[in-house]
């Protein structure tokens, strides 16, 4: 439950993000001989989609640990866990 709560929570604060860095620009920022229009900025895209790999990568990392405390110790008590883990 605390690795799906920390995945709600990484979602939660990208969507915020993107609530936020939203912009009404409609065209991507190619230089041209063009006139001048709102552009939308790539950066927050760019920022997104790593913290959308960085999230990835560490909810899977610690699913393998999970893995194996489950192994070693066959109770759903995090408490108990943590009382048998402890040096």
């Amino acid at each position: 439950m605390k690795i799906l709560s920390m995945d709600v929570m990484s979602t939660g604060v990208i969507a915020y993000y993107v609530l936020v860095a939203s912009r009404d620009g409609l065209f991507t920022p190619i230089v041209s001989g063009i006139e001048t229009k709102a552009y939308s900025d790539p950066v927050p895209q760019a920022v997104i989609l790593t913290a959308i790999v960085i999230g990835f990568s560490i909810q899977a990392l610690m699913l393998v640990g999970v893995m194996k405390l489950a192994r070693d110790n066959p109770t759903l008590e995090s408490n108990e866990i943590e009382k048998n883990n402890t040096p």
